[in-house]
């Protein structure tokens, strides 16, 4: 009987794994349409009322993003406002939703890798993920990939989607 070989393990392919890079932390969002008045208006007065009653504690250490979950045409100062109240409490605050601050914590993250090791070698970007990696982490990664890799792919090793060959240097 032939003896089974695992190519992939023996192959000189580096698997880039967002989810090695996932940002450890409680990750919290704040909808401001609660402190608005029936989720539309904001009335400045009740506003800052809201602000200062809330238990801002409470973001310790967090990943904070604002958003408004309604329609309302919220001032900006007011998503500014919750900012400087979540300052001195929260690790990273964004405006958007859960995955835009996931998106800001992979854009940083990312920009701090040394990719040098990954220079002239075929890389493919992991695909599934147990953790919620955001779509443009995914662009991130492979924008960064791309200065140096020979090539790049995407998915499982066995299922891989080519997306980029570097051309032929002379």
């Amino acid at each position: 009987m032939e003896e089974i070989v695992n190519k992939v393990a023996n192959s000189t392919l580096k698997v880039f794994d967002l989810e090695d890079y996932y940002p450890k932390g409680i990750r919290a969002q704040i909808d401001i349409s609660l402190w608005l008045l029936d989720g539309f208006l904001l009335k400045e007065k009740e506003f800052r009322e809201h602000l200062k009653n809330h238990d801002w504690l409470q973001y310790q250490d967090q990943f904070v993003a604002i958003n408004c979950s309604t329609d309302a045409i919220v001032p900006a100062w007011a998503s500014i406002l919750v900012a400087i109240q979540l300052a001195p409490f929260a690790k990273k605050i964004v405006n958007g939703n859960l995955e835009d601050l996931d998106s800001a914590l992979y854009e940083e993250l990312l920009s701090k890798i040394d990719y040098s090791v990954y220079d002239n070698k075929a890389v493919i970007i992991k695909g599934c993920s147990k953790k919620p990696v955001p779509m443009r982490a995914y662009i991130i990664a492979a924008h960064h990939l791309q200065s140096f890799a020979r090539s790049i792919m995407y998915g499982e090793a066995c299922s891989a989607v080519p997306l980029f060959k570097s051309q032929k240097k002379e």
